[in-house]
Parts: structure tokens; sequence; C-alpha cells
């Protein structure tokens, strides 16, 4: 509750005597209800700051050699349609694109408010890091000014270099895909993706591998996350990673005779 108009207004009132203290707190307290709705719409909703902050720093790290290129541009615009964002939601994100690219854009304080709203046990985290690697994947290929600041806005969140380089492998495997012609080289091509996309090494035994998949079907399931605060505009990113855990798994399943 807001109490600071109540005692300026009443303070300065007394002069006045006890009219005027009645008159000075009436409208302090109009005063008070303004500061308190402004303060209430200057409120972003968690969900909308996560939004927000995953286009800003997919602009900032695009800015990390000093430039962002066409490339690096439609590597964002392709991981916004892979999102099924409305028009409206696109002009939003490549309005927060364009802000992260700014001089004055803090990864320090953007990341800050993040991890305010998005726990490390909610899965949100991985989420964010896997959307930013997604982009500077097909921007760049991770080179080393990007992977630096990756690095950096890694370990902000609270991932080290291990965990980054794990969700790297996932996603590279996921992009290499499950499907084509059932030659021996492809086949060993696709097995060895689907062990990166569930983080497992192939000596890993069956049970394991089993282990392997209901972890990654668990962390990146879309109810779970929605439930832990993931916008619906990331839902679909959400849906793909479980779709590629499922395929993953099926291969290897396939592969190794399982039941």
């Amino acid at each position: 509750m807001q109490w600071m108009g109540k005692i300026i207004g009443a303070s300065l009132g007394a002069v006045a005597g006890p009219v005027g203290v009645a008159v000075g707190a009436m409208l302090g307290h109009q005063y008070d209800l303004q500061v308190a709705r402004r303060q209430a719409s200057q409120q972003i909703e968690p969900g909308q700051l996560f939004f927000h902050a995953t286009f800003r720093v997919m602009g900032h790290v695009a800015k990390a050699d000093g430039r962002v290129s066409e490339r690096e541009i439609a590597a964002a615009r392709s991981v916004m349609a892979a999102l099924r964002l409305s028009p409206a939601q696109v002009m939003e994100a490549i309005a927060c694109f364009t802000q992260g690219k700014a001089a004055g854009f803090s990864l320090d304080t953007e990341l800050a408010r993040l991890c305010q709203v998005c726990s490390p046990a909610s899965g949100l985290r991985s989420v964010f890091v896997e959307l930013q690697l997604r982009a500077a994947l097909a921007g760049n290929d991770l080179s080393a000014p990007v992977r630096a600041r990756l690095t950096r806005m890694a370990q902000l969140l609270g991932f080290d270099a291990a965990a980054l380089a794990s969700l790297e492998s996932a996603l590279r495997g996921g992009r290499a895909g499950f499907s084509g012609e059932a030659s021996t080289a492809n086949t060993e091509l696709r097995v060895a993706a689907a062990y990166r996309v569930l983080e497992i090494a192939p000596e890993t035994d069956d049970a394991e591998v089993v282990k392997a998949y209901r972890r990654q079907m668990s962390r990146h399931h879309p109810d779970k996350l929605k439930a832990n605060g993931l916008p619906e505009s990331m839902l679909e990113h959400a849906k793909q990673r479980t779709q590629q855990v499922r395929e993953a798994y099926e291969l290897l399943r396939e592969h190794r005779g399982l039941g």
C-alpha cells in the first residue's frame, strides 16, 4: 500500500489545522492511488518478460562481432516463423531484436530480470538458451565472438561450459534429422544424431537410454513448461523438441532392438 502521499499531504495540511490535515490526507491518498496504478501498469507479466528477453538477447548475440548480417536476420525470422508467431507478435519480436542490437543494451541487467521470474528448476532457462543457440547456429554457426557472448549469457543463467556444450550438441543432432535413405553410412549418422539429442553416449546401456528418453521428455514437455510460466508463443519450440526426442528414441529403440 502507498503511504507517502498521505503522509506528505497530512503534514502540509497541518498548518491549516484539523481540516487541513484531512484535506491534505485525502489529496495525498489520491496521489498514492495514481502512483500505484502507474507502477502496476509498468509491471510486465513473466511470460511477456521471457518473450521480450528472448529476442532482445538474440539481437545482442547477433551483434557480437559488431554487425548483424542478413543471414543472422534471416535466422531470427526463421525462429519467429518456427514458433508460429502472429503478425503482431512478429512485429513485437523485431522491435525487441532491434533493442538488443543497441549499444546501450545491458546483457547482465536483462538476464538478472529474467532470473527473477525463471527459477533454475523451472526448465525455462534451458528453453531460453536453446532458443539462442537455435538462432546462432542458423545465423553464423557460432562464430568466435558469438560463442563468447553465448558463453557469457549461459554463465549468467547458471550454465557451465559443459552444460552449454551438451545443449549445443543436442540441437545439432536435432538439425541433422532422423529420416533418409537406409544406407549404412546414413544410418550411422542418424544414430549418432539421436544419441546427441538424448544427451547420452553410444556406449550407454539400454536401461540408461530409456531413462534418458524419459528425462528429456519431462524436461521439454509443453504442459510442464507452460505450468512453469513459458508463454504460449514459445510452446511450439517445446513441441518441436519433444518430437525430436521421441524420434531419436524410436530410432535408437529400433537400432538396439529394444522392446
